[in-house]
């Protein structure tokens, strides 16, 4: 399982220079799914292991590190009139380009505090990697859409593209309790925060096709502030 994911990152990556976004959120999402079920049959099987630990966090690395970092260079890179991939030169729009880079290494160093930190068993401290690749892979498919032109316009912004960067960055390593997903049981009192970010997701899928998914990761932040703020 968490070869597969790995495996869905590899194959994503190749669409990202393809410059295709829905191939490459097909991968990630399939990634995400292994990385879900990799750990769902770990612990059902009770076969969990340190290999296995390091193992899905190379594999997360990719998927939901590398391919969202080089996802938003393509889309800096895109947005000042070039490709990455083309007579790559040393000058400022294409350094400009490689502010999107920081998105894995700000991923690498998640992954990596993740492994060493026993406060985020049943919760996260931080947005998990997988939330921030699904953000910005929407990101590329909201620009490269028809459906919201004025928002992707907006959008397909060097400076807000690089804002979503260092922004992006700040969210996978800040100190921000974020609620897990995992039930414990189907209690609506000591549930109602998944309750309410899965009824929304439903909602705002619904009504905003693609746009829902940036629109849920918000609403699971702002949520997760909520909770600790009713503590």
């Amino acid at each position: 399982m968490t070869l597969l994911n790995l495996l869905s990152g590899l194959i994503a990556l190749i669409f990202v220079f393809k410059q295709n976004w829905i191939l490459t959120g097909i991968f990630v999402l399939s990634g995400i799914l292994f990385d879900f079920l990799d750990g769902l049959s770990a612990r059902s099987f009770k076969v969990s292991s340190p290999l296995g630990l390091q193992l899905d966090s190379l594999a997360d690395m990719v998927t939901s590190g590398v391919v969202p970092a080089f996802t938003l260079s393509f889309l800096i890179a895109g947005s000042l009139g070039f490709s990455l991939t083309e007579n790559f030169v040393f000058d400022t729009p294409h350094l400009l380009a490689l502010f999107g880079l920081t998105v894995a290494l700000a991923s690498a160093y998640r992954l990596a505090k993740f492994n060493i930190d026993d406060r985020q068993t049943t919760s996260f401290i931080g947005l998990p990697t997988p939330a921030n690749a699904l953000f910005l892979i929407s990101l590329a498919l909201i620009i490269t859409g028809d459906d919201y032109p004025a928002l992707s316009h907006w959008l397909n912004n060097p400076y807000i593209l690089i804002f979503t960067a260092f922004m992006s960055a700040f969210l996978l390593n800040s100190g921000l309790p974020l609620f897990g997903l995992k039930f414990k049981n189907f209690n609506f009192s000591g549930n109602w925060e998944k309750y309410l970010i899965i009824i929304l997701s439903i909602i705002l899928l619904a009504i905003f096709k693609i746009v829902a998914v940036p629109l849920t990761i918000i609403l699971y932040i702002l949520i997760s502030i909520a909770k600790n703020n009713l503590k």
